[in-house]
């Protein structure tokens, strides 16, 4: 697949995975570019059989899915075919890591110009849609905010980044990282990219129109406003909730949250 022999290739492999979750796990590896430079990378495989595994459940899921529906009032306002069909289109998304080589490198692309995200670079020509080649990161993960308090990092810079980050992704690119537990957020201690954060998988990625940019944008500011009846209303025009919500219903809901 890769046009030449894995023994020119990898230099070595790392048979033990790093990050092991449902779908593929990920092995540190060493390889030989075509100009005889090491690289150290991450390389991320998917389980073998998982096709078959996702399209059986998904098929039970559509059954349940078309029960709730016909049988259950409250089911049928849930819309759990909608949901289900959801699940479909991102499972098959995160099967298929040519798509996620291409998100990552979309955002690198965009992020570029912050200086304050670190997102790994692909090796294209050792990518296929069952393994992805990408540059190996070294981070702290976020949640270990002792670790990097005594590393010294500015944890109020470091807030605000990641807000910076976000926003900019969602408002001004409408494409941003939608998986950002802290198994996929690190910080870099490196001295040269000191303190700022790392991204890693990028199965899940989420776009917004230009109308979900102004709705949403609307909702902060109303909610920073605690104008839950704006909020409510919002939500209906939107169609982010069905067009027969009562807006006094949804308002009482949204501020008992």
């Amino acid at each position: 697949a890769f046009g030449r022999p894995l023994s020119e290739i990898f230099v070595s492999f790392e048979r033990e995975p790093v990050a092991s979750a449902s779908i593929a796990q990920v092995h540190f590896a060493v390889v030989r570019d075509r100009q005889g430079q090491e690289r150290e990378v991450a390389v991320k495989v998917l389980r073998p059989g998982m096709l078959a595994a996702i399209e059986k459940d998904l098929q039970l899921m559509r059954m349940m899915a078309g029960w709730v529906d016909s049988l259950s009032s409250e089911g049928k306002r849930l819309r759990p075919r909608e949901v289900v069909a959801e699940f479909d289109k991102h499972l098959h998304d995160e099967l298929d890591l040519v798509r996620e080589a291409a998100s990552a490198a979309q955002l690198r692309r965009n992020m570029d110009s912050l200086q304050l995200v670190l997102i790994p670079e692909i090796h294209w020509d050792l990518c296929t849609t069952e393994v992805m080649v990408m540059e190996r990161m070294v981070g702290v993960p976020i949640s270990q905010t002792e670790r990097l308090r005594e590393a010294g990092v500015d944890m109020p810079k470091l807030a605000r980044d990641g807000v910076t980050i976000f926003f900019t992704q969602v408002f001004r690119d409408g494409f941003f990282h939608a998986d950002m537990h802290p198994g996929n957020i690190q910080v870099s201690l490196d001295p040269k990219t000191f303190g700022r954060y790392i991204s890693l998988d990028f199965g899940i990625v989420g776009t917004l129109t230009e109308s979900d940019k102004d709705y949403l944008a609307q909702n902060f500011t109303a909610f920073f406003r605690r104008d839950y009846k704006r909020v409510a209303v919002l939500h209906i025009e939107s169609g982010w909730v069905p067009r027969s919500t009562r807006v006094d219903e949804l308002e009482a809901g949204i501020r008992s949250v």
